[in-house]
């Protein structure tokens, strides 16, 4: 197993210059991977771009770039060039988003995401390939017919013909389909004792690919807060979870109130969803169940998070990458040096 770094995106409390240290941070300690988000604030591809010309081992990658925020081509050129910048050190995390931020903010209807993607990913392998893209799909049509365009290639050559591409995946139809087009999987809210179901549907896809699950990179983002006590540490956690399983979405389309129903929450995550949408964000963060928060995070002193660290290694993670709830700049380099010590406690490395 080997340790990553989950920025997510820019808020009120972050900003550039915070991230940048962070990730300069885990690049001298050996972590082999940074990741940046976008909902509808700061992008991805800019961030990760700034952040790789001012890195020299850590890989830089997306999770996720917003499938209905840019053509497939649009992508491939934009990991092309992330890649060359970086010297071959880019990871391309891709996903559909929901279905408000699709449909409200990029305008794109969010109907069949499953064969949307299977089409996008397609399209992005044959250009950043550099073969000529000509697709005739579903979703996609490339060139245009009836018109002036023209199948195109890649205009130039970027260090390396394939990309790892990794989906954001939460449901068991799309985690199939990406242990069948994809390197690897960002997982969230990921617990070791759920992990079996999960990867079954990861591994069902490989072998329609006519592949193992050896080689695939299980990548859950795994919050984590240091300290002595793990009640209180888990506080941290807390109103995240609470609104990604009772706010993200709607009533009828939440991915992660159907993943903690599925981990065997069913009675909290409706009642977690019913206070977060009754707009009690308070009394949704109490309902979260506290073995859901420990399940899913890092919590607590040093040893105890190495010895969740072997846990997950042993339910198949390949990278854990942490999402750091924590104060200020200065206790987020803090915490990842914590961790990295807790990793070389765990044993799990490679």
């Amino acid at each position: 197993m080997r340790l990553g770094l989950s920025l997510g995106y820019q808020t009120a409390w972050s900003t550039p210059a915070d991230h940048l240290a962070l990730a300069q941070e885990a690049d001298r300690l050996g972590y082999s991977v940074v990741w940046a988000a976008e909902a509808y604030g700061s992008d991805s591809p800019s961030m990760l771009a700034w952040m790789a010309g001012q890195t020299e081992r850590i890989d830089v990658g997306s999770a996720v770039m917003q499938i209905p925020a840019r053509t497939p081509a649009m992508t491939a050129m934009t990991a092309a060039t992330i890649d060359a910048l970086s010297g071959g050190r880019f990871r391309l995390g891709l996903g559909v988003s929901g279905p408000q931020v699709s449909e409200g903010w990029h305008g794109v209807r969010f109907a069949k995401p499953l064969a949307r993607t299977r089409e996008y990913v397609d399209i992005v392998k044959l250009a950043v390939a550099r073969k000529e893209v000509a697709y005739a799909g579903e979703h996609y049509t490339l060139p245009l017919p009836d018109g002036p365009g023209k199948a195109l290639r890649l205009g130039f050559h970027p260090p390396r013909e394939h990309i790892p591409i990794y989906l954001a995946a939460v449901g068991p139809k799309n985690l199939e389909l990406a242990g069948e087009i994809a390197d690897g999987w960002l997982a969230v809210f990921y617990a070791p004792e759920f992990a079996d179901e999960q990867l079954a549907s990861v591994s069902a896809g490989r072998a329609k690919a006519g592949k193992e699950l050896a080689g695939f990179d299980v990548v859950p983002s795994v919050p984590v807060v240091v300290g002595d006590d793990v009640a209180t540490c888990a506080e941290l956690v807390r109103w995240y979870a609470a609104l990604y399983v009772g706010g993200m979405g709607s009533r009828q389309q939440n991915f992660y109130n159907q993943l903690a129903t599925r981990m065997g929450y069913a009675d909290a995550a409706r009642e977690v969803q019913d206070l977060y949408l009754a707009k009690r964000q308070r009394d949704a963060a109490a309902a979260v169940p506290m073995e859901f928060i420990d399940r899913t995070s890092l919590l607590g002193p040093k040893e105890r998070i190495a010895e969740r660290m072997r846990e997950y290694a042993a339910a198949g993670v390949t990278t854990l990458s942490v999402t750091l709830f924590v104060a200020d700049r200065d206790s987020g380099v803090q915490t990842l040096r914590t961790v990295a010590e807790a990793f070389d406690l765990s044993g799990v490395g490679e």
